[in-house]
């Protein structure tokens, strides 16, 4: 679906299953994310029909697959989510341990961020983190989104730090007095 110069992202797939067991097992995925209590590939497979194939299909977007064009290895994924329970669309990501620290988390999220500005159109964009996860709050501040604060998300008494991205209009040159109209 996006391009960039080393990677690719896809939709997750049911035979994404081996790979999607061991994201959302990582420990930093239980984490900042949570524990989705899938522990074998039969379970990775049933969150993937239950989970991202029904964001996909409700509102056409959802957390795609993030794979390396060199050897089509999956490493992580990023996308776009709509909910139902927030007016804004939020970018999400995650990265298996490895693949961290080589600048695919930056450049995924990007080209995500781009595309839902220019081929979508978006307005504003929101993230939101554990409190904790100064990781992912750097790496959102480097693509250009701003600390909000903090809001209450999850399960009753948790509190996520929210940021978001609102993109400049485009400039527009003024045109000097004396110079010819284009």
């Amino acid at each position: 679906m996006l391009e960039t110069e080393r990677l690719r992202t896809r939709r997750i797939v049911v035979d994404d299953a081996p790979f999607i067991l061991e994201l959302i097992n990582d420990p930093d995925w239980h984490r900042f994310i949570g524990d989705r209590g899938v522990r074998t590939v039969e379970g990775a497979r049933d969150y993937i029909v239950k989970v991202p194939m029904v964001m996909y299909e409700r509102t056409g977007m959802g957390l795609d697959l993030v794979e390396r064009k060199e050897d089509g290895r999956p490493i992580g994924m990023c996308g776009l989510i709509r909910r139902d329970e927030q007016p804004d669309i939020d970018i999400g990501f995650a990265f298996l341990p490895a693949y961290r620290g080589h600048g695919y988390a930056y450049e995924a999220a990007l080209a995500c961020r781009n595309h839902g500005v220019q081929a979508l159109g978006l307005k504003r964009i929101v993230a939101f983190t554990t409190v904790d996860n100064e990781a992912s709050g750097k790496l959102l501040l480097r693509l250009g989104f701003q600390y909000e604060g903090t809001i209450p998300w999850g399960r009753e008494g948790d509190v996520s730090t929210l940021y978001a991205y609102t993109p400049l209009p485009p400039i527009i040159p003024i045109p000097r007095p004396g110079s010819p109209a284009r």
